[in-house]
């Protein structure tokens, strides 16, 4: 263990790098599934079945279909068909379509969830529909999003080992590095579940942060009922 911790220290540089490259991943795929979430969890909610159909096939197939082959198919398949990306590119573009795909049902759902009362008194003042859901409809809703896009930033996180096999030297790269040039797997892998764990806690606390913040802007408490 000795052995480990002094290799570790040496190696710090890079095991920075690669909780760089790590973190940038994380932030970046967010970005990326939000995008996607609400680009195709938006036109989910809509009652023409032209515009609803393509967002919800589109969907089902990003959410059921591995993440890995998606990952894969960017890396290797993609290039084949005239079209390459950079490693990092190709691991952020994975990430955002897969977690996109289940933050669209997750938009889809929050939508839904807004009571139609709110829907029928907006009607009533005149609204129209893109007005009623950019001032009545997604300020309310959003508040519910955050807590399932907390998950699923968490999750997001806990797949960028993932990159690592698509030749991107991130914290899990650099810490099976450190275990090949020690030959201390227990301690390694202790290390790299205890560095995924912190950064898992302050993105929860981050989100948890915002969600207040989301929630007394509209005079809500946290838990639901009035701040």
């Amino acid at each position: 263990m000795n052995d480990f911790f002094e290799e570790f220290v040496r190696a710090a540089p890079r095991v920075g790098e690669g909780l760089w490259i790590t973190v940038l991943a994380t932030v970046l795929g967010a970005a990326a599934a939000l995008v996607v979430a609400f680009t195709l969890g938006l036109p989910s909610c809509s009652p023409r079945r032209a515009v609803r159909a393509p967002a919800r096939l589109a969907v089902e197939f990003l959410r059921g279909t591995s993440l890995y082959v998606q990952l894969f198919w960017l890396f290797f398949a993609l290039p084949v068909l005239g079209f390459r990306l950079e490693p990092l590119a190709c691991g952020v573009l994975a990430l955002g379509l897969n977690h996109g795909a289940y933050g669209a049902e997750v938009v889809r759902g929050a939508v839904g969830a807004v009571p139609h009362s709110q829907r029928e008194a907006a009607i009533a003042l005149g609204m129209g529909p893109w007005l009623r859901m950019r001032r009545i409809v997604l300020p309310q809703a959003v508040v519910l999003m955050i807590p399932p896009f907390g998950n699923l930033l968490i999750q997001l996180l806990k797949a960028t080992p993932l990159l690592s096999l698509i030749t991107i030297s991130d914290l899990t790269f650099q810490l099976d590095q450190l275990r090949s040039a020690t030959g201390d797997t227990s301690t390694a892998y202790l290390t790299l579940l205890l560095m995924y764990f912190a950064l898992a806690a302050l993105l929860s606390s981050g989100m948890k942060a915002l969600e207040s913040v989301a929630a007394n802007r509209l005079g809500r408490s946290t838990n639901g009922g009035e701040a």
